[in-house]
């Protein structure tokens, strides 16, 4: 079912039929703006159609629409230009009910077929029957309505080629959306974003990134209000891997209040961590977690450690991996803790970690043993530090770096008066 057509502007129109006179026609726009154009002589509806025409047009201004197609419904008119006149009013009404499209526009198509309207009611047919057309999924029909209006009138509008975009988009001719979005925009006499939105969405079916982003970008810059064009500028970019760009963009965005997703907010994360500002990155992934825009999984909490890593912030990597560990005993999550405190020289609270890690069944236990025996030696416990590394040998990959340590640990430990 199509919406119905504004029941002001259908009024106005049914007011119009058979009242103009030659004082009224002349304070109007000239229907037709073709050069050389002479209005035709304007024609009055006869007397005997008009009294009934004047009921039907009563019937309806009491809401009475049902009574006013019966009404128009039964007229026979002998004149040609009575005829149209009573299809034109009549598809009008039509248009309005429910299910009566296709017999709208039978009707209206009727009334122009040939050339008795005067001419301004030619035009207005002309123009709605495409736009009926469009509203009923006859894309091309509606295109060449388009056509036969601006053949008429000479007249070119923003909306009709903005209609016309959209039934090449409908019917998937995206190459056909371009040229009409174009004549759409230079017509426009005030930014409107509707053509630009059918060229994006044309290039993007058609895989042309570039020429969509180039789009995307007039977008902000006639909407810079508008945080969408924005948000779609920035992963534009990120298709086309100009992730400076889209950082730029994201940043931006972000510092006008226009990010507020998930998917937005971790554009501009991994986008920071991407472009040498992984402090940047962590710090916002934290500000947004503790927010609660992320939910506090293990598995976000080990983003974020991972994170703080990258920006060598190894104290706060490893409290993240441990909070983690808190919603998860995953081993790893232990055994990265470790890792990280044996970087920030904290090597009691790494042995601790990288024990867990052991007892939760860590997949690779020899690697784990060789980062107890280091943290243990940097204690000065070489016993420990010793039997973790003969547990780090039994591993063929590790057995070349565990026996070089054992080597030192046993001279540090002779050093220091030490039996192993």
């Amino acid at each position: 079912m199509i919406k119905r057509f504004n029941k002001i502007l259908l009024t106005f129109s049914v007011l119009t039929i058979g009242t103009y006179t030659s004082s009224a026609l002349a304070q109007q726009a000239p229907p037709v703006a073709c050069a050389g154009y002479v209005p035709a002589k304007t024609q009055l509806i006869g007397e005997r159609a008009g009294k009934k025409l004047t009921a039907a047009f009563e019937a309806y201004n009491q809401d009475n629409t049902p009574e006013a197609i019966r009404l128009l419904g039964e007229i026979e008119a002998k004149d040609p230009f009575d005829q149209a006149t009573v299809n034109k009013f009549l598809g009008q009404l039509l248009v309005s009910e429910d299910d009566k499209e296709e017999e709208a526009l039978k009707t209206l198509i009727e009334s122009i077929n040939v050339k008795t309207l005067n001419d301004k009611d030619h035009a207005d047919v002309l123009y709605l029957v495409a736009q009926l057309s469009l509203q009923m999924e006859k894309y091309q029909d509606s295109i060449d309505w388009f056509g036969k209006w601006m053949d008429f009138t000479c007249k070119e509008t923003s909306q009709a080629y903005l209609f016309i975009g959209q039934a090449y988009t409908q019917m998937k001719k995206f190459d056909e959306v371009i040229a009409p979005a174009d004549k759409a925009i230079g017509l426009l006499e005030e930014p409107s974003k509707d053509p630009y939105v059918l060229k994006v969405n044309s290039y993007m079916e058609r895989k042309m990134f570039k020429e969509a982003v180039k789009v995307s970008e007039t977008l902000v810059q006639l909407f810079p209000d508008d945080k969408l064009w924005w948000t779609q500028t920035g992963f534009f970019y990120m298709m086309l891997e100009d992730y400076s760009s889209a950082l730029a963009t994201f940043a931006s965005a972000y510092r006008q209040g226009f990010l507020s997703k998930k998917s937005e907010i971790k554009a501009l994360i991994q986008l920071y961590s991407a472009s040498d500002a992984p402090i940047q990155s962590a710090r916002l992934y934290k500000k947004h977690l503790e927010a609660g825009l992320f939910e506090e999984t293990a598995a976000e909490l080990a983003a974020l450690a991972r994170t703080y890593h990258q920006a060598k912030e190894y104290k706060s990597a490893a409290q993240y991996y441990a909070k983690a560990a808190g919603k998860e005993a995953k081993p790893e999550y232990f055994q990265k803790q470790g890792e990280l405190l044996i970087n920030a020289e904290d090597y009691k609270g790494a042995i601790n970690a990288l024990e867990k890690a052991i007892e939760s069944g860590v997949e690779n236990p020899a690697k784990v043993h060789m980062s107890l025996a280091l943290a243990n030696l940097w204690i000065g416990d070489f016993r420990e530090a010793h039997k973790h590394a003969l547990e780090s040998r039994g591993d063929p990959s590790q057995r070349r770096s565990a026996n070089a340590w054992i080597a030192h640990i046993k001279t540090k430990a002779k050093n220091s008066g030490i039996t192993l």
